[in-house]
């Protein structure tokens, strides 16, 4: 009998005892993930009664994987553009979290004389609350309708994006093994360089690629690419100084924002499923039962920490962003918990051999206790908001009240404000670019045309390559927002505006000579005068080249189309508004979505003869069929069943249209009886009119819509009709057709017969 590796039958002891406690959990309506940390706690060797894992190093690197995967599913369901959208109250609020909690987490950690290492770890730890166990307590206590859950999900939005950079932080910390300020500033700007730099060029070629292929792309076929995508910066990262799961999270965001991100996580989900299972019994697997009881009170303390800190920290950051008491206690008790992202931290922590080993079963302690108590503290918010607000002083009372603005949007931008962030926007983006292939040609470019090029020649084309690389990124910071309608309504309305909108372009144009200058003076030993002078020459062509123009608005136009395209793909199929629709709100106007019934009056009439816009003011925009969009349909195009119209106008008019349509769809009575369809059958006799006819020529059919279905002959055979066959005396003919066909048919032979 062959052996079986090691590796094979640790994976199999884990997810046999996975599936259990998946089961179980499940019937206990608990959350999976504490069933993984059981079932790794029954397969680790710290529990005698069963079988454990022979190989612990290999599970590590499962667990690994599984990290990655996790992060890349979570930058699936991430956007960029969530951040828009969740507003200031949800920045103030996880912001004032999160740094509350990591200072309470490392004053906790140095109180029981825990190192550094651990004291900022635990810190980061607590620091954020589940995003997987809060949804599924709102499930469950039927909450996800409430005001206050839309707030709590937007945090939580946040708090994973900023779970991502304190890893990264952590990270660069733990090499490093210290605290200075200045190398700090430096990692945070290496992040914010590459992630601005990733997150452009991803955009930019990435859903170029899966355009190109989409013919070629299969369920298999788009899993492996993606897969590829992913590990292939997961290695970026790494060789940047970066973690994986930080690179896998890039990618999964990335993807989030093409057309095929759904297709994408749901072929990924189930790998994500079963190396997360891994990862989460990976964590159980440390759990050790005699370090639990020898730290049994820092457990109680940290848990207590958890509690009375994100409820305390959650409802102050509420409170700052402006929402009224009773919300922001709400937010805060509903956050008082840790899960995925602290076993992370944690394992973090432990494969960079900065924390005890102590701290892990710790924490996975901390996170079941909190957990089960969840639903408590979320039930306990109203009656303590309420208590609160009974015992707390009128004046406070009152500053509260004034204090709270709710999310009403304040708008203070002034033009000037406007132009300068634009500003600030598109020349840090594209001098990111531009610095990124600056890099790119020094490190592979100008090596090798030196190698192949005699003499000048090899400096001489690179700085060729280069500049023309640089160009489109270059004129666009000089030339960019120029001619806008903020520069031109500064310009025109004051004088006094004219010399620092003159300024603003000046230091454009010095930063793109400053560019050519820096790539000049590194390929050619000359003068500082000719440098000068050449790249000023070259920032005259950039501006005046009309091509370079083109090319520059078109590498634009390319990155917001990939960056819109998820969105376009909904607006085209109906699954979103299209973005002028908030715009008509202004105007006293709305767009609404009717589905035509199949039963509707109005079905294969078209648009002309239905007359909507003079019957009710309403005009048709756009004819949803299937995956099939018309924009603006002319008066000739039909209306069919199950069609999808959208349409302009008031609340009076879409509420009559709407009425309309409704009374369009009413099924009449009479009309109901009448459709009624009956089998009836008649005997041809001498004095029959059909007699020697065929069914053809009959116009049984054509005549009186009636359908013959089957003649009886002598023999009493019922057998198919041949409608070219003509009637004998005595054939019994069986006929089908609504009861007034029928009734009809029967005046023309009034011998027919009952059935």
């Amino acid at each position: 009998m062959s052996e079986l590796a090691p590796l094979i039958s640790d994976l199999a002891l884990i997810l046999i005892c996975a599936g259990i406690m998946t089961l179980v959990f499940k019937k206990l309506k608990q959350p999976l993930v504490l069933g993984y940390i059981v079932a790794g706690f029954l397969a680790s060797p710290h529990m005698p009664f069963t079988p454990s894992v022979s190989e612990e190093a290999s599970m590590k690197v499962w667990a690994d994987i599984g990290v990655i995967f996790l992060l890349f599913a979570l930058g699936l369901e991430f956007s960029f553009k969530k951040i828009v959208k969740v507003g200031g109250p949800a920045v103030i609020a996880a912001c004032t979290i999160i740094f509350c909690m990591i200072l309470l987490g490392v004053g906790v950690g140095s109180a029981f004389g825990w190192g550094k290492m651990d004291s900022l770890f635990l810190g980061g730890m607590i620091a954020m609350s589940s995003t997987t166990i809060i949804y599924k307590a709102f499930d469950d206590l039927g909450l996800r309708k409430k005001q206050f859950t839309g707030l709590v999900l937007s945090v939580l939005i946040l708090e994973d994006i900023l779970a991502i950079v304190l890893m990264v932080m952590l990270s660069t910390m733990a090499v490093r093994h210290n605290f200075e300020g200045g190398q700090m500033l430096e990692s945070v700007a290496k992040l914010m360089f590459f992630l601005i730099l990733w997150f452009v060029v991803g955009i930019y070629l990435i859903p170029l690629l899966l355009k190109k292929c989409r013919q070629l792309m299969s369920d298999e076929t788009l899993l492996i690419v993606a897969l590829a995508l992913c590990f292939g910066m997961v290695v970026l990262a790494a060789q940047t100084g970066f973690s994986a799961a930080f690179g896998a999270f890039i990618m999964g965001s990335i993807l989030a924002e093409t057309v095929e991100a759904e297709h994408i996580e749901r072929l990924v989900t189930p790998v994500k499923d079963l190396f997360g299972a891994i990862f989460f019994t990976s964590v159980g697997m440390m759990v050790d039962p005699a370090m639990i009881v020898e730290y049994a009170w820092p457990i109680v303390i940290i848990t207590l920490a958890v509690i009375v800190g994100q409820a305390t920290f959650g409802t102050l950051g509420v409170v700052l962003a402006g929402q009224p008491l009773k919300t922001a206690m709400q937010c805060g008790f509903s956050l008082t918990q840790i899960g995925e992202f602290a076993f992370i931290i944690a394992s973090l922590g432990v494969s960079l051999g900065v924390t005890g080993h102590f701290l892990y079963p710790i924490v996975v302690a901390v996170s079941v206790i909190t957990t089960f108590l969840t639903p408590y503290m979320i039930r306990l918010a109203e009656p303590a908001s309420n208590y609160v607000d009974a015992h707390l002083p009128r004046r406070w009372k009152e500053l509260l009240a004034r204090y709270a603005t709710g999310t009403r949007p304040v708008n203070h931008d002034s033009l000037w404000r406007k132009l300068i962030m634009a500003m600030l926007r598109f020349t840090i983006v594209y001098s990111i670019v531009c610095v990124a292939i600056i890099a790119l040609s020094f490190r592979f470019l100008v090596p090798l045309c030196r190698a192949n090029l005699p003499d000048v020649w090899g400096p001489l084309v690179a700085a060729g390559i280069t500049i023309l690389c640089l160009a489109p990124f270059l004129r666009a910071i000089m030339i960019k927002k120029n001619h806008s309608a903020e520069f031109t309504t500064l310009w025109e309305g004051d004088r006094a505006n004219r010399a620092p909108l003159v300024a603003t372009i000046v230091l454009r144009v010095l930063l793109a000579v400053g560019f050519l200058m820096f790539v000049l003076t590194g390929l050619f030993k000359a003068s500082v005068g000719v440098v000068l002078g050449i790249a000023f020459l070259l920032v005259l062509l950039m501006i005046v080249s009309r091509q370079l123009k083109k090319q520059s608005i078109l590498i634009e136009r390319t990155f917001f189309q990939n960056l819109r395209s998820r969105d376009i793909r909904a607006e085209y199929l109906g699954e979103k508004k299209p973005q002028y629709a908030g715009r008509l709100l202004s105007k006293d106007l709305h767009l609404a979505d009717y589905t035509i019934p199949g039963e509707a009056v109005w079905a294969g009439h078209t648009l002309a003869e239905l007359n909507l816009g003079k019957k009710y003011g309403v005009h048709v925009v756009s004819i949803l069929r299937g995956k099939k969009r018309l924009n603006i349909p002319g008066a000739g195009v039909r209306i069919f069943p199950e069609d999808k119209i959208q349409v302009i106008g008031t609340d009076a008019e879409l509420g009559a249209f709407g009425e309309a349509m409704a009374q369009a769809c009413t099924l009449d009575a009479d009309v109901v009886e009448k459709s009624e369809t009956i089998l009836r059958q008649f005997r041809i006799e001498a004095d029959s009119p059909f007699l020697g006819l065929s069914i053809r020529e009959s116009g049984i059919r054509d005549k009186y819509h009636c359908l013959v279905v089957g003649v009886e002959r002598e023999e009493n055979v019922l057998r198919a009709p041949d409608p070219n066959e003509p009637f004998l005396e005595g054939d019994m003919v069986w006929i089908v057709g609504e009861s007034t066909d029928v009734h009809r048919l029967a005046g023309a032979d009034d011998l027919m017969a009952d059935n």
